[in-house]
């Protein structure tokens, strides 16, 4: 059986893992395009990642590791707000096909 130490310790390694894939998803994405560029998914491996690690972080009772885990949290979720935010309002914004094309 396995005991909560290790558990613990596997979730914590379990955020890290998934905050640390998010600069792999960015290198990939940014040698893909050509240019430095940071693709959505970094944001969501971000506040997974991050979350998971603030679980860890509250189980060991770490007021500094959570306090930046915590903010870090807030960060990702704001920027995927802006994000999804700015790709509604832009779906809203694109003119269809039959505003753009000259009447006869």
């Amino acid at each position: 059986m396995i005991s909560s130490e290790t558990l613990w310790l596997a979730i914590g390694f379990l955020g890290q893992g998934l905050f640390f894939g998010r600069w792999l998803v960015q290198w990939f994405q940014s040698e893909r395009e050509k240019e430095s560029t940071i693709p959505l998914s970094f944001w969501y491996l971000s506040l997974i990642g991050g979350l998971i690690t603030l679980a860890y972080a509250v189980y060991r009772q770490d007021p500094v590791f959570i306090a930046g885990q915590s903010i870090g949290t807030l960060v990702y979720l704001r920027n995927l707000m802006l994000i999804h935010r700015n790709r509604s309002t832009s779906n809203l914004r694109t003119p269809t096909e039959s505003a753009v094309r000259p009447r006869t």
